[in-house]
């Protein structure tokens, strides 16, 4: 009702925000019975208690359940991606030393590419625990002093290719770049282990013991 008198709108009128460039105002744009008139909210008069005029929305994306065939659209928007992994292994002592990941993902829109990039880098370091570090042993490793997480060390050089597709549902095109940066991450360092060894490593996390293992069977079976 404020926003209704301030603007001398009727109960009928429909309201639109619009950005304007960097440094400018953001505009109300009001129809209101068959006109259309633009304000400027840096202008609109202040409220005389001092109360700030406020709204919410909420907004349901397009899904459909799956059908009795396991078809359907669960989700609105989907997120793509793809990672690369380059190591060495000592073969004698079964170590792992990462050289460099590429990460190539599908953000939509990159609305802040800093953010993006720190974004994808959080999750690869979490998948480089996956796939070398942290394994649960109870009795043995039940605190985070004996429970191997990475360090800062353990994170190699990181390529980020971000792929903007301008999504059509996402806010302002974009999509979400949260857990599943850190999806790929695993398979392509196992992936590297298995072309560096000639062997795969079939549990996680892929320990010395499990490479030089792995080294051992893909020796005698050549």
């Amino acid at each position: 009702l404020e926003m209704l008198e301030m603007t001398h709108a009727s109960e009928d009128a429909h309201f639109e925000l619009t950005d304007r460039p960097l440094g400018g105002s953001t505009t109300l744009i009001v129809h209101d019975r068959g006109e259309t008139r633009e304000f400027e909210l840096n202008n609109l008069p202040a409220d005389p208690a001092g109360f700030v005029a406020l709204t919410e929305a909420t907004y349901d994306p397009p899904t459909s359940p799956l059908d009795e065939n396991g078809q359907g659209d669960p989700y609105a928007v989907f997120g793509f991606g793809a990672q690369m992994a380059e190591l060495e292994i000592d073969t004698r002592l079964g170590t792992v030393r990462l050289i460099r990941i590429t990460a190539a993902h599908d953000v939509g829109r990159a609305v802040n590419p800093t953010l993006i990039e720190g974004q994808i880098e959080g999750g690869i370091a979490q998948g480089i625990g996956m796939a070398l570090m942290e394994e649960y042993v109870p009795g043995r490793n039940e605190n985070l002093h004996d429970y191997l997480i990475p360090t800062f060390g353990d994170v190699p050089e990181v390529v980020n290719i971000l792929i903007e597709s301008n999504d059509p549902i996402g806010p302002y095109g974009a999509k979400g770049i949260g857990e599943h940066t850190l999806i790929p991450t695993a398979p392509a360092i196992l992936n590297a282990i298995r072309d560096a060894a000639g062997a795969p490593v079939r549990n996680l996390p892929a320990t010395p013991a499990r490479i030089l293992e792995a080294i051992r069977q893909g020796g005698s079976s050549s």
